[in-house]
């Protein structure tokens, strides 16, 4: 989960020290260093004020001492939270998030994880994406790459008839959960929050509400984008939580920090690479010093 600085970091640490705290133009460079992390205006300019405060009491002299500074300041920040089916009755776990987050790889990387862990592979996949044959393509292959089970109709079926199919022959076959896909066409708001809305009675009648859980896939690398896709499935849906996708050494990751403030959603894991096994769940700890070294 961690990746080294950019190149030019050092430089511009050097001259952020060679200002000193008790001029504004250290605090001005650091403004921009968080801005460009996708930490957001609101946690910015939050962390500037408590860190103006630390640099009256000469507490940033050092670089070590701004470090520290910033992770406590941002503990706590990040919330977590388990994602787990419980093996003797059906979950359903509805996985959402526009276009290109990687939402069909994630959901194979689910289901390959809950089974690499030994909590169950009693799973079915459910093409829900119908608008994309091509997302229906691609969460087939990776059921057969993978063995699991995937529902899926043709092209432009109710993707609400898909997620009923997969939930009645999941509970026929004895099998504990279903991952189901859905169309991210955020350009196309109304339509895509009425189908989603559909989708989402569907499975909260057909599923106990203990057991039926709503997931956002945010990919790292879009920046305060994140924060405004979570902000419109939170608002049409209810989110339980989010996964991150696509936590590589391109990503800023300050996002995170704005949702969960924000939001005050949960992240649930983190996929870090293109294979099955880069996929973990999300530790707010590990995050956050990762963070901070990718800043300083």
């Amino acid at each position: 989960m961690f990746f080294g600085k950019k190149k030019d970091l050092g430089t511009r640490i050097k001259r952020l020290f060679g200002l000193g705290p008790h001029n504004e133009a250290y605090y001005e460079e650091l403004e921009e260093l968080f801005l460009e992390s996708d930490l957001g205006p609101r946690v910015t300019l939050e962390l500037l004020e408590e860190l103006r405060e630390l640099g009256k009491k000469d507490r940033l002299g050092k670089e070590e001492d701004l470090k520290v500074a910033v992770q406590q300041l941002l503990s706590g920040s990040v919330k977590t939270a388990q994602l787990t089916p419980q093996p003797g009755a059906l979950s359903c776990f509805l996985i959402l998030g526009v276009n290109g987050v990687g939402k069909t790889t994630t959901i194979a990387k689910l289901a390959t994880y809950y089974r690499r862990q030994k909590i169950t592979d009693k799973i079915v996949l459910a093409a829900g994406d119908t608008f994309r044959a091509a997302a229906t393509d691609q969460l087939i292959t990776h059921g057969q790459r993978q063995g699991f089970r995937v529902v899926s109709q043709g092209p432009g079926a109710d993707p609400g008839a898909v997620l009923f199919d997969a939930i009645e022959s999941a509970k026929s076959r004895g099998e504990d959960l279903v991952i189901a896909d859905t169309a991210g066409r955020l350009h196309n708001k109304a339509n895509l929050v009425k189908e989603l809305q559909k989708i989402d009675r569907i499975g909260s009648s057909k599923v106990g509400p203990e057991r039926y859980k709503k997931i956002l896939v945010l990919d790292a690398t879009t920046g305060q984008n994140g924060l405004q896709q979570a902000q419109v499935f939170h608002e049409a849906l209810g989110l339980d939580g989010i996964i991150l996708s696509k936590y590589d050494s391109t990503a800023r990751g300050g996002m995170v920090v704005s949702v969960s403030r924000s939001l005050e959603l949960p992240f649930f894991f983190v996929g870090t690479g293109e294979s099955m096994e880069d996929f973990a769940p999300f530790s707010a700890e590990t995050f956050i010093q990762d963070l901070v070294n990718r800043i300083l």
